[in-house]
């Protein structure tokens, strides 16, 4: 899609957070694995002591490479091309080695977990980091907990609140309103000094929750290798999906009660991704779903009587 010029055609910061915008660990595992394939070193690392609350993100201990025991501190890291601007390798060299095509070398990441303070002041270090390694664009990756079928494909939301990338990309704006995550704060701190931003959002079973989701990792790859004009390696990760929809497909079949809710997501799913389906006979199929859900004595909220969760509102994600 890129073309050298317009959003596309600059240095792309591809952000991703732990935390409230990260269902099945889809976004941060995508950015993860773009670290692993990119040649990049550490820009900028924030300090965790001035915005995390150690009792809500709590320091982790594990072993290293030495069999050292270490601490690990929730925080935030920028990493960097080491030779910005290079041209990686041919695909035909390298295909499964690294990242590929004109725009590697124009690739930057931030990943890290959601601070639990000072908002504006993390925002403020971030951006003063973008702008000093000349970042002119910020692709956010974000994942919501959704009422979705795991056998079809995952839904991804392409949106922007920058009004000339979405005439040259040809996407829409979000329309949500409600509360937000650190993306939303970092993407209003971003278009304030002129960078434009993106945003990219996976849905993921609301069911399985409490599993990381290598199908959405998957299906986030594929848009944001789109988008960014390279090539990016899939490695284990097409079988890590597979796996994944196989292990709760047996789960399911133990289970009546979710092997039924899930194929009414699939038949909502078909309805909405026929051919035929008009606007007028979507909203008449959610009106037949809500209908449904309400002569079956549920709750408000998720079917399975559960409340709504960051993400679940069928009007866009939240950021």
């Amino acid at each position: 899609m890129a073309d050298g010029n317009g959003f596309l055609g600059g240095r792309l910061l591809v952000v991703a957070f732990e935390g409230w915008n990260d269902a099945g660990e889809a976004a941060t595992g995508a950015v993860r694995a773009l670290k692993d394939l990119l040649d990049v070193e550490v820009i900028t690392e924030v300090d965790p002591e001035l915005y995390f609350d150690y009792q809500f993100n709590r320091p982790t201990v594990s072993n290293n490479e030495d069999g050292v025991r270490v601490l690990g501190w929730p925080g935030a890291i920028m990493y960097g091309p080491k030779t910005p601007g290079a041209v990686s390798v041919p695909l035909a060299e390298d295909a499964q080695l690294r990242v590929s095509g004109t725009n590697a070398g124009n690739i930057y990441l931030l990943i890290g977990t959601e601070p639990s303070r000072s908002w504006k002041s993390f925002a403020a270090e971030i951006l003063d980091a973008a702008l000093a390694a000349d970042v002119s664009g910020v692709v956010f990756l974000g994942a919501m907990l959704a009422d979705v079928p795991h056998t079809r494909p995952i839904s991804i939301f392409v949106s922007s609140d920058n009004a000339q990338v979405r005439a040259e990309l040809q996407i829409e704006r979000s329309n949500y309103e409600g509360p937000v995550g650190i993306l939303s704060v970092l993407s209003d701190a971003a278009e304030t000094v002129g960078i434009p931003t993106l945003s990219i959002w996976a849905s993921v079973p609301h069911y399985v929750h409490n599993a990381p989701s290598p199908k959405a990792m998957l299906a986030l790859i594929d848009k944001l290798e789109e988008v960014i004009d390279v090539v990016i390696p899939r490695g284990v990760l097409v079988t890590e999906a597979a796996e994944w929809e196989t292990g709760i497909d047996v789960l399911a079949g133990e289970d009546e009660e979710m092997a039924a809710y899930i194929a009414q997501l699939e038949q909502a799913r078909d309805t909405v991704d026929s051919p035929e389906a008009s606007g007028e006979a979507i909203a008449q199929e959610f009106e037949k779903y809500l209908r449904k859900r309400g002569s079956d004595g549920r709750a408000d909220g998720r079917p399975d009587g559960r409340p709504d969760g960051p993400g679940s509102r069928p009007d866009g994600p939240r950021h």
